[in-house]
């Protein structure tokens, strides 16, 4: 596996790539791997000639009181982990390299970030829509490949995709989970004991607003009612940001559940923000 640093130096491997006609497809993490990122790179690896990871902490997706300092890192180990799953290089920037000083061009997709995580974290997609752009015109991949936990990043970076005319197959890979249906994330790690314990009543919560939909429960006011009992009795360490029933694709809410709808959450515990979402449609 070979490691590259440079913004140049990553553009010409990849162009080198695609002119002898491979395939490429970029896995972009921000590291700190664990088997959500794995297999995310595991299937990326099976439809691809040439497999590109990029680990980049990107400083522009974190408001001014948010956890960048706090962001679990071990490049070591990721880098020990990328190869073991077959990544051909590993794209590892300084922040410096990737966003220079005068850096003042970004790339917004303001009619997805009216909600969800937008309204805690208002300039949060544009750091991630600038990021992957930039990615995506350094790398030149075939394809590239998210997770599904993070919904609205991905409803994101395909508008952008789309509207910018970018030649990447966007693709969303479904949340792995712990056995207790925790949703795999890097910043687990920063739970205490006692928050780990409740932490799975997020996903137990979104299972029980499914069961509700499938028993005929429609109305999305009555739903998400139900689901913030359930967190305050079984998750009272952990502060609902918000709970919502959105269009799937275009992230609005809807009042009835008639048909594909997806409820998501984010909650706050002292030390990690979660969070997780599930689609869903009356049968």
């Amino acid at each position: 596996m070979k490691t590259i640093t440079q913004p140049d130096e990553i553009q010409s491997w990849t162009m080198r790539q695609r002119c002898a006609g491979k395939r490429l497809a970029l896995v972009p993490t921000m590291g700190f791997f664990h088997e959500g990122h794995l297999a995310l790179m595991r299937w990326a690896r099976e439809r691809a000639d040439a497999l590109l990871v990029s680990l980049f902490v990107n400083p522009t997706q974190f408001g001014p009181r948010e956890d960048l300092k706090r962001y679990p890192r071990d490049p070591e180990r990721d880098a020990r982990l990328a190869e073991e799953v077959g990544v051909d290089v590993l794209f590892m920037p300084e922040a410096e390299a990737m966003f220079p000083d005068g850096h003042a061009t970004w790339v917004e997709a303001p009619t997805l970030c009216r909600g969800l995580c937008a309204v805690q974290r208002p300039t949060h997609f544009r750091g991630v829509a600038t990021v992957v752009a930039k990615l995506f015109v350094l790398t030149n991949p075939s394809l590239a490949v998210f997770g599904e936990k993070d919904w609205q990043q991905l409803a994101v970076i395909r508008r952008i995709t789309r509207d910018l005319n970018l030649p990447v197959e966007v693709h969303g890979r479904p949340t792995v989970r712990e056995a207790d249906g925790l949703a795999l994330s890097s910043r687990n790690v920063n739970l205490s004991p006692e928050e780990r314990g409740q932490a799975p009543a997020i996903h137990r919560g979104l299972l029980h607003v499914a069961r509700l939909v499938e028993e005929g429960e429609t109305d999305s006011s009555l739903l998400l009612a139900s689901l913030g009992k359930r967190y305050a009795r079984e998750m009272p360490l952990g502060r609902v940001e918000y709970m919502a029933a959105v269009d799937p694709d275009q992230l609005y809410p809807v009042e009835e559940v008639s048909g594909p709808v997806l409820v998501a959450v984010a909650a706050r515990f002292a030390n990690a923000r979660l969070i997780d979402n599930i689609l869903i449609s009356r049968k």
